[in-house]
């Protein structure tokens, strides 16, 4: 989820915390708690701090390491470590649990994302994305929103976020039969389906689709449980050709193919130089695909410039890549 989303549920945690007899008897610790909940919220989002480096440090670590199992075991116990220097006199046990479950619940919401997470390092470093969220939802941020407001008017906080989640469980069940009927309504567009990728949008009935056939990839909308085919692509696997082999050498198209599951492939060959492109096929803007890794190589396959990431024109891709000159 978002930077917002993870701190208003920080905050509705911390209002839960209320709920437990040994923090509602302890302003200070339903302070400490507090503090705890909020930090525990955004710990797991530190790796975004590698956008500083370069993309493809980003790509290939964010929701990754700091979203393992060790990571939920090891942010608890280093904030909770932390406030507990400045309240030593409140219950560390409670504070810790509820820390933990702070964590714990960024980890398991983002899993909901098209983006997904790498929840199970060290056992797997497979992503896990459910795809029926999208990264920002504007009903469960207003839901949040709301429950914040009834704070202000002295409702209970534990019961107000207590229903205020069980309502937001019933709106998860009811986005996953929203994909199941979208699944469906593709496989009886196509039959011959290997894999759907679902991507929720901001809108409650629009839905962006990448879908794997056995010899096509497909891109698509579905709206209010319609689908519709914008793009076909011939399914092509790559080849081991040299200039293939050492584009793949380069680190921004390594993390590209270690995120993206769908995604098509090009070489363009100019007089002095070649250029790879890969393209993720799940995220589709006004006709173009904005997530790409693109090198370009000389004609003795050393890498002379790379990039992977967000880029909504071509133009801007070329001043990324600082174009060889044909």
């Amino acid at each position: 989820m978002d930077t917002g989303t993870h701190i208003v549920m920080g905050i509705a945690l911390g209002s839960m915390a209320t709920l437990d007899p040994v923090v509602a008897q302890d302003p200070m610790l339903a302070e400490a708690v507090l503090i705890g909940t909020l930090a525990g919220s955004q710990a797991p989002d530190l790796d975004t701090i590698l956008k500083l480096k370069n993309n493809a440090k980003y790509i290939r670590n964010h929701r990754g390491i700091t979203h393992s199992i060790p990571a939920v075991l090891l942010w608890p116990l280093l904030i909770s470590g932390v406030i507990y220097y400045f309240y030593p006199e409140v219950n560390w046990l409670h504070l810790w649990i509820w820390t933990w479950i702070a964590v714990t619940l960024h980890v398991f919401v983002d899993i909901f994302n098209a983006y997904g997470t790498q929840a199970l390092r060290p056992f797997t470093k497979k992503w896990i994305a459910f795809g029926v969220i999208n990264t920002f939802d504007p009903i469960i941020f207003s839901f949040h929103l709301i429950g914040i407001g009834l704070l202000f008017l002295e409702a209970h906080p534990g019961y107000t976020f207590l229903t205020i989640y069980l309502l937001l469980a019933m709106y998860y069940i009811v986005r996953f039969r929203q994909q199941a009927k979208i699944k469906q309504a593709v496989r009886q567009k196509i039959p011959d389906v290997e894999q759907i990728i679902t991507v929720p949008t901001i809108r409650f009935r629009e839905w962006h689709l990448a879908i794997t056939a056995k010899n096509y990839f497909y891109v698509g909308r579905a709206t209010n449980g319609h689908v519709n085919i914008l793009d076909t692509f011939e399914k092509c696997p790559i080849p081991n050709t040299p200039i293939i082999e050492a584009a793949k050498k380069d680190e921004n198209i390594a993390a590209f193919l270690s995120f993206s599951p769908v995604y098509r492939w090009e070489v363009n060959e100019y007089s002095d130089h070649y250029e790879v492109r890969f393209t993720d096929l799940r995220y589709r803007s006004k006709g173009y695909y904005p997530f790409v890794a693109v090198v370009q190589l000389d004609l003795d396959l050393n890498i002379v410039s790379s990039y992977t990431g967000w880029i909504f024109s071509e133009g801007k891709l070329r001043k990324k890549l600082e174009l060889i000159p044909n």
